[in-house]
């Protein structure tokens, strides 16, 4: 969705969609503006379904949407947003990537809802510009793509590029271009309309507050959880998260236990084998890189807590 959009109105905007795509944050970037449409008495926008052959595609819940168009039969478009779910590398076929390649040079705006940053980014397209994804995506995608400044805004909205977390910060997004084309007080009439209690900046913060999240007021604890959760590849020994937390071993023992119900080891270790099935399911990494990169030292080590904490091994994750 391009911040310099001057053409006639209807504004077109192309959705590719991609298998298993998410359908929350696909309906969540449409409806405010079919809303926009309605609103005003006048179509402002138009958006077109394109899939690589023209056939349906089916999202991640299961439901299927029609497209318009095939990619070949798409030459000129001021903006398309990429919309993908899990594993979107795998298809990214040499058709799709030439034909990403002509719409950038064409001027196109390229943007990602949810994980289309990640198809982006391996078609070449993302150099020098700064996206954001979905939280539990992020780490995925610093490890596959190191070079590419990311953020954990709500949306990012650039001059060539521009992408947003998925779920409702497709929304979010959404209103901001409304209200960059159109006037504040229709983005606020559209945002009523979806029921949608305020209009998030890209500032807002994807995830709930750490506290909430543990459903605790303990601010040690808090501190804890916060330090595992930034040292995962390389994790800090127990007795230094209690230090840094302001307890001693023996606290910051009965402080899981009491407000958590699991010890800090236990703990700690789950938040590395979530990042771990992450990382599996959505990088081709191999098995040790992922280990390494969740602070295991050997493949041997990580396979077993894997297949322990998850029931399967870390291979028969990844096959799906």
């Amino acid at each position: 969705m391009r911040l310099d959009y001057t053409g006639p109105t209807p504004e077109p905007i192309g959705f590719l969609l991609l298998p298993r795509f998410s359908m929350m944050a696909f309906f969540s970037a449409v409806e405010p503006l079919r809303i926009a449409n309605r609103i005003s008495g006048r179509p402002l926008f138009e958006w077109t379904l394109i899939s690589e052959d023209g056939g349906p595609v089916t999202a991640s819940n299961g439901m299927t949407l029609l497209a318009d168009q095939a990619i070949e039969a798409v030459h000129h478009l001021p903006s398309l947003a990429v919309c993908s779910g899990f594993d979107p590398e795998r298809h990214l076929s040499r058709a799709l990537k030439r034909w990403l390649h002509r719409l950038d040079a064409a001027g196109c705006v390229l943007g990602g809802l949810d994980t289309g940053c990640f198809l982006l980014a391996a078609a070449g397209l993302l150099k020098g510009e700064r996206v954001t994804l979905h939280w539990e995506s992020l780490p995925a995608f610093q490890e596959r793509f190191p070079a590419i400044a990311t953020s954990d805004e709500l949306f990012e909205l650039g001059a060539r590029r521009f992408s947003c977390a998925g779920g409702a910060a497709a929304m979010d997004m959404a209103l901001d271009v409304i209200a960059r084309r159109h006037g504040q007080r229709l983005a606020i009439d559209v945002s009523e309309q979806l029921v949608h209690e305020r209009m998030r900046t890209r500032h807002d913060q994807q995830r709930m507050s750490l506290a909430r999240r543990l459903d605790t007021h303990n601010a040690r604890l808090v501190g804890a959880v916060d330090l595992m959760e930034r040292h995962l590849e390389a994790p800090l020994a127990l007795a230094e998260v209690a230090r840094r937390s302001g307890v001693s071993l023996r606290q910051l023992q009965r402080l899981f236990e009491r407000e958590l119900g699991r010890s800090p080891r236990d703990w700690y270790l789950a938040l590395r084998l979530e990042r771990a099935r992450h990382l599996l399911e959505e990088t081709d990494l191999d098995v040790l890189a992922v280990g390494l990169a969740c602070g295991f030292a050997s493949s041997s080590s990580f396979s077993r807590a894997f297949r322990q904490h998850h029931g399967a091994s870390p291979r028969q994750i990844r096959q799906g």
